[in-house]
């Protein structure tokens, strides 16, 4: 009968820092869509009152505070998406359709 043996931990589970590579992917999408984020934010409601904005022809029931809240998380959604797809886009083959993942 043949013994199994737990699989050898290799340098690319966890790198010098000690942080796991999916840790590290995650990081490198966040911050930056963060800080686009920020910017967005900035940048948008230096143009725009939240107070004129309107849904279906009716004034937001929504406080100034909440309306810079929505849109500061809908901005961090969409630049952590377009991270995320371009780090997807740049993983060689190999690592993308490996068995077992």
């Amino acid at each position: 009968m043949r013994r199994r043996t737990a699989p050898k931990a290799t340098s690319e589970a966890r790198p010098r820092g000690g942080t796991p590579v999916r840790a590290r992917r995650w990081m490198w999408i966040l911050w930056p869509a963060f800080l686009l984020a920020c910017a967005l934010e900035m940048l948008v409601f230096a143009l725009v009152d939240p107070g004129d904005l309107n849904w279906r022809g009716e004034a937001l029931g929504a406080s100034r505070q909440a309306v810079y809240t929505m849109a500061f998380f809908a901005f961090w959604l969409l630049a952590t998406g377009s991270g995320a797809l371009t780090l997807l886009l740049t993983r060689p083959a190999a690592e993308v359709n490996r068995p077992g993942r």
